[in-house]
């Protein structure tokens, strides 16, 4: 049976695309291996800096499918890996294709090269979504093609650059996201909204940006912590937006050691960090529509709540959704 190439991309960017907002300061990707009949072997992606990229924790999976091999499962580091594959794929892969949306990166860092280990294990057909932007890690799909690979470019190119751009926006400048949980019916107050689940992926999101953007008057109802404690991380710096800043300083955030507080009545701030998260609702929503660049929404199904979004006029373009316990989390961009 053979299935449109497309099919085993979609199934790579589904993947990446749950650890969007994890992986900073490195790109969100995600790979898929693909046996000689079209049966799927492996899906993975890039979870978090400093762990093996997407195609090596794909071919680590499809390496245990294919061999039943258990020794390499406890392996972690990407070197480890590496070095474990080359030593023992036997001419395994000779037959499978491989899908990233990113092109496999050239460079020896804190991971060895992609590119190289994918020629060393004469992988002949590679599809790739997007080029490498980085001029210290492209160069990927040059080393594949001179090894011999069939190297296909630009499959679903777009959507691949919608799951790059992060990286892009923060590797130049700045990358900022609005994230909210509302109602089924676009409620955001009254106590909590979102699942465990959910609150548990933003506190990793928050882990890992360096400014949280929080209004005014959210803190002084809510008397947030904002920091990352449901997976023991670390707590970002926090912009309050606010024209006042009168503030009861026994407010939790204000009590985080190594963390800086900004009380601002604008944005300006922004120009000093990279990775920037925004939580609010449909105040903060009007306020910052000039410097965000993408949307996350979670959803939950439940009704409740008193306000929320109900006097907002916008439409948006889905880039990605999926569904965390019983609530859809949404990547989106404004439709301008």
């Amino acid at each position: 049976m053979v299935i449109d190439s497309s099919f085993f991309m979609n199934l790579a960017l589904d993947e990446a695309w749950k650890y969007q907002g994890l992986t900073y300061p490195n790109p969100a990707v995600g790979c898929c291996i693909v046996g000689k009949n079209s049966e799927l072997l492996a899906v993975n992606a890039h979870k978090k800096a400093g762990t093996p990229h997407a195609e090596v924790m794909a071919l680590k999976d499809a390496y245990y499918k294919l061999t039943n091999d258990s020794s390499i499962i406890s392996l972690s580091s990407s070197a480890d890996i590496h070095e474990f594959l080359l030593k023992n794929h036997n001419t395994i892969f000779t037959d499978v294709s491989l899908y990233t949306t990113l092109e496999p990166c050239s460079h020896v860092g804190k991971t060895p090269s992609c590119a190289s280990l994918i020629s060393s294990l004469g992988i002949k057909n590679i599809y790739v979504g997007s080029n490498d932007s980085n001029k210290e890690a492209s160069g990927g799909n040059e080393i594949l093609k001179s090894s011999g690979s069939n190297v296909v470019p630009s499959l679903l190119e777009n959507d691949s650059n919608a799951l790059l751009e992060p990286f892009n926006m923060w590797s130049k400048r700045r990358f900022v996201f609005f994230k909210w949980a509302q109602r089924l019916n676009a409620t955001t107050d009254d106590g909590i909204i979102s699942s465990k689940s959910s609150r548990t992926l933003t506190h990793a999101m928050r882990d890992v940006c360096d400014l949280l953007v929080i209004g005014g008057n959210t803190v002084r109802v809510d008397r947030p912590t904002l920091d990352a404690r449901l997976v023991d991380g670390k707590a970002p710096d926090v912009l309050i937006i606010s024209r006042s800043k009168e503030f009861d300083r026994s407010i939790p955030l204000f009590d985080v050691k190594g963390r800086e507080v900004f009380i601002e009545n604008d944005f300006s701030i922004l120009e000093s960090y990279k990775n920037i998260m925004i939580e609010g609702s449909s105040k903060m929503f009007e306020l910052s529509l000039d410097v965000v660049d993408y949307y996350l929404c979670f959803v939950a199904p439940k009704f409740g709540g008193s306000s929320g979004f109900e006097n907002t006029d916008e439409n948006f373009e889905i880039l990605n959704l999926r569904q965390v316990d019983q609530d859809i989390i949404l990547w989106m961009k404004r439709e301008v």
